[in-house]
């Protein structure tokens, strides 16, 4: 393996780490110096690394910016128009008090099979906000859950592009591999939502009431608020849940018509409709002609305008994470280290899943980390005689070890839940995924037993 990309990764790797927690420079510049002190030493040279940056920038922002703002200022008409609170009782009624956390597990491993994690932690993070709001729980412990059962499905089970990707590569049944994913998946999801109850106690944040947070002593789910008639006149739960169900069907009517091939006529306008940045719009424009008509213009346009202020830190950090993330990738790091082990007498349904984990680390994408081990590893399981159900499984389960500063996930997670320490970010996302990878890894083990 060549030198200067271990040197490269380790360097910059540990100058980030260092300017983050050491020195008073922001994150997002910390990121890019250290994108190009990476790239600088990895050999991409000048040019290629400032272009990889601008890439790697823009391409997360097109896919994650515009939500984000949009998702931003939901939030904020939720919160001034009761409809947060609405959800909140509405939510509690339909799964009872003390399950908030696995409630929002579940919704979140339901919603990402069809939809981006990403877009849809911004989807429903309002709802997490309203319940912390309500309940005095910590929003870490209601966040953590969330993100978790999105982030597991979205790595294991198709439509999503990766894992169905990884399941063409290795060339084995769809409707199988979804079935056996769910069942892999649940005790992931299991896990991680007890770690993050448990966090929630150790990391006690509340929103403030207003468009921020708080660190008051801990105290116990307080659900006197809700259990008595509000104080104020509620929007109804159809009206305050409409302008975040609007986003979800129409993209997964986007996710089934393409994967049905159904993509002329008719079927076109419903795609595009259920592209992410056009169905959040449309959501955000049902929440202002419904419940922003219960407050007045220039309180609604102001509240969305600082929506979007908070927005700004977010966007350009996970824009960050995605320049470094493009220049790890174009590096070639990820393919230099996927290629020295398979030269090593690796067990081959172990091989997909250690190259998997080690480009994840790498270069921060998931997808990327799957799809690269998919395609290295497939036809070597294949001519091994392996049992390639296992093989794509290994790719998919590697690629959620340790989210960190390269991942736009860890960003978009711990700065809506406002988590800025660094410290306390590894323990909220970083442990998190690596809590359902380690699962992850046992089930593999198992899995070698019967399939």
């Amino acid at each position: 393996m060549p030198t200067e990309l271990i040197l490269g990764l380790v360097i910059g790797l540990a100058l980030l780490i260092f300017l983050i927690l050491k020195t008073k420079i922001h994150a997002f510049l910390a990121l890019i110096i250290s994108a190009v002190v990476i790239g600088l030493i990895a050999g991409l040279g000048p040019s290629a690394t400032v272009s990889a940056i601008s890439t790697g920038f823009g391409n997360t922002l097109g896919n994650i910016g515009i939500i984000i703002g949009f998702g931003v200022m939901m939030g904020q008409i939720f919160q001034i128009s009761g409809a947060a609170e609405r959800m909140a009782r509405t939510f509690l009624k339909i799964f009872g008090k003390g399950k908030e956390e696995f409630a929002l597990a579940l919704t979140g491993f339901i919603v990402s099979i069809p939809i981006f994690c990403d877009s849809g932690f911004v989807i429903l993070s309002p709802l997490a906000r309203a319940l912390s709001r309500e309940t005095k729980k910590s929003i870490v412990g209601l966040g953590v859950p969330l993100a978790a059962g999105l982030v597991i499905t979205h790595s294991l089970i198709p439509p999503t592009p990766g894992p169905l990707s990884v399941a063409g590569q290795f060339g084995v049944d769809i409707g199988l591999f979804i079935l056996i994913g769910i069942l892999v998946a649940i005790p992931m999801a299991i896990a991680t939502t007890l770690y993050g109850k448990w966090l929630g106690k150790k990391i006690y944040q509340v929103p403030d009431g207003e468009d921020g947070w708080q660190r008051p002593p801990y105290q116990e789910p307080d659900y006197s608020a809700l259990s008595e008639p509000s104080d104020k006149p509620l929007p109804s739960a159809l009206i305050s849940f409409l302008p975040l169900l609007v986003p979800i069907v129409l993209i997964l009517l986007n996710t089934v018509l393409k994967a049905f091939n159904l993509t002329t006529g008719f079927y076109e306008i419903v795609i595009f409709l259920g592209t992410p940045i056009i169905a959040v719009a449309i959501g955000l424009v049902i929440a202002i002609y419904t419940l922003g008509l219960r407050v007045p213009r220039s309180e609604l346009l102001a509240e969305m305008e600082s929506g979007i202020r908070s927005a700004g830190i977010i966007v350009f950090v996970t824009g960050g994470g995605g320049a470094l993330g493009k220049v790890l990738q174009e590096s070639g790091i990820g393919d230099a280290i996927a290629n020295e082990l398979t030269k090593t007498a690796i067990p081959i349904f172990i091989l997909p899943f250690l190259i998997s984990t080690l480009i994840r680390f790498a270069q921060g994408s998931g997808t990327v980390a799957m799809l690269t081990a998919a395609g290295i590893t497939a036809p070597i399981v294949q001519a091994a005689g392996g049992n390639l159900m296992l093989g794509a499984f290994a790719a998919c389960i590697g690629s959620l070890f340790f989210s960190y500063f390269n991942d736009s996930f860890y960003w978009v997670t711990t700065r809506l839940m406002g988590i800025t320490e660094t410290k306390e970010q590894v323990r909220v996302w970083s442990f998190t995924s690596t809590i359902a990878w380690a699962v992850g890894f046992v089930e593999l083990l198992i899995l070698s037993f019967i399939l």
